[in-house]
């Protein structure tokens, strides 16, 4: 904030309108010289996809205004976050409400390989998968497949943070599409979607927790709950 306003210092009155109204349009909105400035050190993420194991599959969804409409695109706008963020989760050993999943198995979920035959099974009803990101950290985005072998759209879908590995307290939802509150978190204003390669994004919007769970309740094809891979982007809290 101090070089931006000693940089204003030396200029003309002109050239100095000239400098807020070039600063401004970099953030779409007459902003104050610092947030200009950390707009400036923003990045797009450089997500990886899985290849598409599906082209225009009909499917019979539910006929929902709580539904996401099906992108046809091809890609995905760019995601804007801070520099230097990794993904938090790769290589790390996620836990899961279903105690008769074997680790190797719940390791595949941050192996890095996001194909569409790699599934790992949880048992029907509510269930979660949780990960200990190993202490307090910033997190910008969550990325998340559940299956994208057919074309299905997942029920109950909730992602919350906290520091408390059990979620007894200081619990933030930053997603929840279980708008009925069946299962007890609450009830949830985000939309359900349909399963993509692109998996489902979340803007974290920075927010700090070591833990994460994601839940969900079966989907249109099955009562069971699948994870194909999880990645959490983020940074260690400052």
């Amino acid at each position: 904030m101090a070089n931006a306003f000693q940089y204003f210092e030396s200029k003309t009155v002109s050239q100095r309108i000239q400098r807020w109204l070039t600063l401004s349009a970099c953030v779409g909105m007459t902003v104050a010289a610092t947030s200009a400035v950390q707009a400036e050190d923003l990045a797009p993420l450089n997500f990886k996809y899985p290849n598409a194991a599906f082209v225009g599959t009909k499917v019979d969804a539910p006929n929902s205004a709580n539904l996401e409409p099906l992108s046809i695109s091809t890609n995905r706008a760019p995601f804007l976050a801070p520099k230097g963020l990794v993904n938090l989760v790769a290589g790390k050993k996620p836990t899961c409400s279903d105690a008769l999943v074997p680790a190797d198995k719940l390791a595949m979920i941050t192996d890095g390989d996001k194909e569409s035959d790699k599934i790992v099974l949880l048992r029907k009803g509510s269930q979660y998968v949780q990960f200990d990101l190993g202490a307090q950290s910033e997190i910008f985005a969550i990325l998340f497949w559940h299956a994208h072998d057919t074309m299905k759209i997942y029920h109950k879908v909730i992602v919350q943070v906290s520091d408390n590995p059990d979620f007894t307290g200081d619990v933030k939802t930053i997603f929840n599409n279980d708008i009925d509150n069946t299962t007890g978190h609450g009830a949830g204003t985000d939309k359900e979607y349909f399963e993509t390669r692109f998996g489902k994004l979340i803007d974290a919007k920075g927010v700090k927790a070591r833990y994460i769970r994601l839940y969900s309740k079966g989907s249109t094809d099955s009562a069971m709950n699948e994870y194909t891979e999880v990645e959490v982007y983020g940074r260690a809290a400052k």
